[in-house]
């Protein structure tokens, strides 16, 4: 079982996780002390940049003969901010590791998931359903994930290989507080008016991000247990959103216009 950014969070508690359920669990991290400290636990690591042509190629060449019982698809980054201001190498970076990245190792290790008739679990969000503001990038790149899944899923049924999202609400996990911190560097760099134009804004983000890290995101093993479903479950759901929030917020989305929904976000966003 391969789990791609396992060194913290949602990634970390997955491998460890599946490892209590039985699997061997290959968690691949990009830092040489996240490998130590996993090793250290039991777990198997592996240096992985998904963004990393050679690192991809040391992926396909570790599994060209061998089986693989599962993808985990879960290494991302959050990119916030003003559309308008975004620098354009920003939304690239968002992008390539949250969805060129994950095609990466999916593409180096499918023929080892066809040999054992494996499962791709991909970490997609509530923000792959619908998009909030001031996430632009991050939206995009779930949206995105959840298109090639949907056609991974129907390309991939005949040699029995399922692909199943999971789509989380606000979790405890670091990638709010590196969000922030990146979101306030870049906002060094943007124009006076976009502080004047979406200040405000802005200023709800990092709140309610906080809010999230720290008191009313659930916590990772939430959504480690429904990875561990997906894997084992006899016949998994295609999609599974996990938390309250997640919940709640497509329970409205799907009842109503666009327009009635975009009031409400605003009338959340203060």
């Amino acid at each position: 079982m391969l789990v791609t950014g396992a060194s913290t969070g949602i990634g970390e508690a997955t491998a460890r996780h599946l490892k209590g359920l039985g699997f061997d669990v290959l968690a691949g991290v990009r830092k040489d002390e996240d490998a130590e400290r996993l090793a250290a636990a039991g777990l198997g690591t592996l240096k992985l940049d998904v963004t990393d042509s050679g690192s991809i190629e040391a992926l396909r060449s570790r599994f060209a003969d061998a089986p693989l019982a599962g993808l985990v698809n879960n290494a991302g980054v959050a990119v916030a901010g003003p559309l308008e201001f975004i620098p354009i190498e920003d939304l690239r970076r968002q992008l390539e590791v949250n969805l060129i990245g994950q095609m990466a190792v999916t593409q180096a290790v499918l023929p080892a998931l066809r040999r054992a008739r494996g499962r791709i679990v991909n970490i997609s969000s509530i923000g792959g359903r619908l998009a909030l503001p001031m996430v632009g990038p991050y939206a995009a790149s779930k949206f995105g994930l959840e298109g090639l899944s949907d056609t991974l899923r129907r390309e991939l049924a005949r040699f029995g290989v399922d692909v199943i999202l999971i789509e989380p609400g606000g979790v405890k996990t670091p990638i709010w507080a590196k969000s922030t911190d990146a979101a306030d560097q870049m906002a060094e760099g943007m124009p006076p008016e976009a502080e004047q134009l979406y200040g405000p804004l802005m200023d709800r983000i990092r709140v309610e991000s906080k809010k999230i890290s720290e008191r009313t995101g659930i916590d990772p093993s939430e959504v480690a247990e429904t990875i561990g479903t997906a894997l084992t479950t006899e016949k998994p759901k295609t999609r599974y959103l996990v938390g309250k929030d997640a919940k709640g917020r497509w329970a409205v989305a799907k009842r109503v216009p666009d327009r009635v929904m975009d009031r409400l976000i605003a009338r959340q966003m203060g």
